[in-house]
């Protein structure tokens, strides 16, 4: 059981750790810690972003282990993102070269485009601003173009968006999976947390998941979740709480100028 679930397998053959550390809006001063906490605990899968800011200090843990000889850059999955400011074929080598920078790395593992909405790349800023506070939105990204960029840059020929599907920020509606009936009752089953039964959900449905903590303990929790599996009268009950659009909408505090771009994904109203 444990063994079918450890990676998803790439049609390239290179294997994806299916639970990963999420590292967004994890703070400095905070994040290295969570990533020594999480590879100390058996992760070997970080997910970062340029966006986050955060990489820098990843990549500082990151040494120190590769140096220790505790682990070699080979057995951990690392993952970054192209910035919303570098949605652009002649941009992506500028800023993957930034991120292995900052992470101290020759590659990543795999390499995503953030963001569909593609802002102005003005003095590298991520989030670029007009005089009035509003953000320089690119509305030329041609992704085809920059599609290609990326996945022949190191012949990675398909990408896959990974979704923080735990997270609550920004959500236009407030939901609280963990506490629902049915997942409560579930986790009592098996017992387990609730969360812990969200994760094997997703993870049985061969969905990588990369729940974020910034607390030892809460990322070891998050990780103890090869020791039990769900039933099929499980999976088939909290399939059910699916709710579709009102599940998945996202809002838009970045700045409201991002929802006049054709290729801005949550324009779905309920």
């Amino acid at each position: 059981m444990t063994h079918k679930l450890e990676h998803v397998t790439f049609f390239n053959g290179h294997k994806m750790p299916i639970v990963g550390l999420g590292t967004w809006q994890s703070p400095n001063g905070e994040v290295g810690q969570a990533v020594d906490a999480a590879l100390e605990a058996g992760y070997r899968h970080i997910d970062t972003a340029y966006a986050y800011g955060n990489e820098a200090e990843i990549g500082q843990t990151l040494k120190k282990w590769f140096d220790s000889g505790r682990l070699k850059r080979e057995d951990v999955f690392i993952v970054t993102k192209l910035p919303f400011n570098g949605n652009r074929a002649e941009s992506v080598e500028k800023y993957l070269k930034k991120s292995l920078e900052a992470l101290q790395l020759e590659y990543v593992d795999l390499y995503l485009i953030h963001h569909p909405v593609g802002h102005l790349d003005v003095d590298g800023s991520v989030f670029p601003r007009d005089q009035d506070g509003k953000l320089l939105i690119d509305m030329n990204t041609d992704h085809i173009s920059l599609w290609k960029k990326c996945c022949t840059k190191k012949n990675v020929w398909q990408l896959f968006p990974l979704a923080s599907s735990l997270s609550s920020a920004r959500r236009i509606v407030q939901l609280s999976p963990m506490s629902d009936p049915v997942v409560v009752d579930i986790a009592q089953r098996h017992g387990k947390t609730p969360a812990q039964v969200l994760l094997r959900h997703l993870m049985q449905h061969r969905i990588v998941v990369i729940p974020k903590s910034v607390k030892p303990e809460r990322i070891q929790q998050n990780f103890d979740v090869f020791d039990f599996e769900l039933t099929p009268e499980d999976m088939e009950k909290l399939d059910t709480l699916d709710m579709g659009p009102k599940g998945r909408m996202f809002g838009d505090s970045i700045g409201p100028e991002r929802l006049r771009h054709p290729e801005y994904p949550f324009k779905e109203r309920y």
